[in-house]
């Protein structure tokens, strides 16, 4: 998680900073402040206490969003420290280069073009290590840190059964790079995800004394600078010094669909430990003094879909429902999650958006919940300066509001035409939101049934609409007008329980207007505090005016016939 500063460093000196904010230099001083402290608590709880408080995801978009603004306001980067990896005080003999992502299967295609004798691995789920071995024995262990310094592992590694602490012919003498692992048999990263190993792993390495998690870890040997030319010929010499699983889980590949079945069979199949993608290496390597961090252009990782996103939130806006409520809505710079693009999420109501607590230019950290709906998992980070929309006020909008279209109750009035056409109600198939808002434009509506006043030859006419579309609209609202009594209580919004509905044997709006609070608890459904908020709604005067439409309209039920 840490190890990919220098790839992002190198990414950012050759990309524009287009998407700087329009910010002071005070802003920026302040933001990027805050939020390198921010980074900085989530590398002392890893390196400290082994503990990922984010996804590696959250931290890299984090970290790549620092970078960027230090690149947008290098005034502000001279005047304070910039960012920089967590290493050590022990030079690694050759440097981790780390390993670059591919963004998605068009990337790995093109970055294959160009080369050949290709491999692919399992991508490991651990922490990186050096094991230096000499005269047959292992002298050194330094973990990845920044890539040319890290911290003297020795001690711990020695406390790993798993790995060996001699060798013998080739390796005898040889400086090897791979990933510290806890043991998972039989593991389905497709059903158990990460289950935390990583940190687990850092935590076990960490600490202070012997941890008993020491003897669950093993380690996946994916480097060797200056050790023999070819893969097949270094994957024996591995297998020959105790380092079998780097032969066991590794394949050649000539095709991005070979690369892609590998990737989906380890991701649905068990294996020995958790894995976040594959990777795919040349056969060759270059010699081991030209490997520098950031540098490992012979490799590449191609990592599985995140079951998460970090993103930034660019706006908050408010709906309101048909029945009033209202709703928040956050805009997100789009992101893909499981191949669905995600740009909006559903907060739900405004109480609730409050104690999220989200403004524009928050990040948050996005998923899919059930049916594939976005939800929100988390706030990663919040700016210094935030400044938060003001919510309409609820009491302007209940269920008895905005059946006639005002500046202030568009959305409610939109929201019950759709309501209207909805299965639910007179079923008119074939216009939507985006339909009502173009009839709404064309012919201003007064109220939720003016389109019962539409004229063939006005549909004609109405911009956006084909001859086609404004004869099937035409033909839609008439079989709508002949749609039964109760379907039209249902379209005006009734508060009737759909069970009540269907049990309902009024025929006439003359039979509602005269029940009274006890014979409409009488229906399945309906108590006390229901009876009166129906009998409230059925006597208010909007209501009477709307029936009158619908009278005049000739619509059965409401007609004195």
């Amino acid at each position: 998680m840490k190890g990919y500063l220098i790839i992002m460093l190198v990414l950012f000196s050759t990309m524009g900073y287009c998407d700087c904010p329009a910010w002071s230099e005070g802003r920026a001083s302040q933001d990027m402040t805050a939020l390198k402290k921010q980074i900085k608590d989530w590398d002392d709880a890893y390196w400290q206490q082994g503990e990922s408080k984010v996804s590696d995801e959250t931290y890299d978009a984090l970290r790549a969003q620092l970078l960027q603004w230090e690149g947008c306001f290098p005034h502000v980067l001279d005047q304070e420290k910039a960012i920089t990896a967590k290493g050590g005080n022990t030079l690694h003999p050759v440097a981790h280069t780390g390993v670059r992502k591919a963004a998605d299967k068009n990337a790995l295609a093109d970055w294959m073009q160009r080369r050949e004798a290709l491999w692919v691995q399992p991508k490991v789920d651990g922490v990186a290590v050096t094991l230096v071995y000499r005269k047959g024995k292992l002298v050194q262990a330094i973990s990845r840190g920044d890539g040319l310094k890290g911290q003297s592992w020795l001690e711990k590694v020695n406390a790993i059964p798993a790995i060996p602490k001699s060798t013998t012919g080739p390796l005898a003498d040889s400086i090897l790079q791979g990933e510290i692992f806890l043991r998972q048999p039989e593991h389905i990263q497709q059903r158990s995800g990460g289950v935390n190993a990583r940190a687990k792993v850092a935590g076990a390495m960490l600490r202070h004394g012997t941890s008993p998690l020491l003897s669950e870890l093993d380690i996946f040997i994916w480097g060797w600078p200056g050790g023999p030319n070819t893969m097949p010929e270094r994957l024996q010499r591995l297998a020959e010094g105790g380092f079998q699983l780097a032969q066991q889980w590794s394949w050649p590949v000539e095709t991005i669909s070979d690369i892609e079945n590998w990737r989906k069979r380890w991701f649905t199949s068990p294996l020995p430990f958790v894995t976040d993608g594959v990777v795919v290496r040349q056969s060759r390597e270059p010699q081991a003094q030209n490997w520098q961090p950031g540098q490992g252009d012979w490799l590449i990782a191609w990592k599985y879909d995140p079951e998460a996103q970090t993103t930034r939130v660019r706006d908050v806006q408010f709906t309101v429902g048909r029945s009033g409520k209202i709703s928040v809505v956050a805009l997100l710079e789009p992101v893909t999650v499981d191949d669905k693009k995600i740009q909006r999420v559903n907060i739900g109501s405004v109480r609730r958006w409050q104690e999220w607590d989200i403004a524009p230019g928050d990040r948050v950290l996005v998923s899919l919940a059930g049916r594939g709906i976005p939800q929100v998992k988390s706030i990663v980070w919040r700016g210094v300066e935030r400044h938060k929309p003001q919510p309409p006020e609820q009491n302007h909008y209940h269920s008895l509001s905005c059946f006639y279209d005002t500046p202030d109750c568009h959305e409610q009035f939109i929201s019950r035409l759709v309501w209207i056409s909805s299965s639910s109600a007179l079923a008119i198939s074939g216009v939507n939101q985006a339909g009502w808002q173009q009839l709404v434009d064309a012919f201003h509506f007064e109220h939720v049934y003016s389109w019962l006043q539409l004229t063939q030859q006005q549909l004609q006419g109405t911009p956006g609409f084909s001859a086609k579309r404004a004869l099937e609209t035409w033909h839609r609202f008439n079989l709508a007008r002949q749609q039964p009594f109760r379907l039209w209580l249902k379209s005006l919004g009734l508060p009737l329980p759909a069970a009540a509905f269907t049990l309902l044997p009024d025929r006439h709006w003359d039979e509602v207007v005269n029940r009274d609070e006890l014979s409409w608890q009488q229906l399945p459904g309906v108590g006390a505090e229901r009876a009166r908020k129906i009998m409230q709604f059925i006597r208010h005067p909007y209501i009477a005016a709307l029936v009158d439409v619908l009278a005049h309209q000739g619509i059965t039920g409401f007609s004195q016939e």
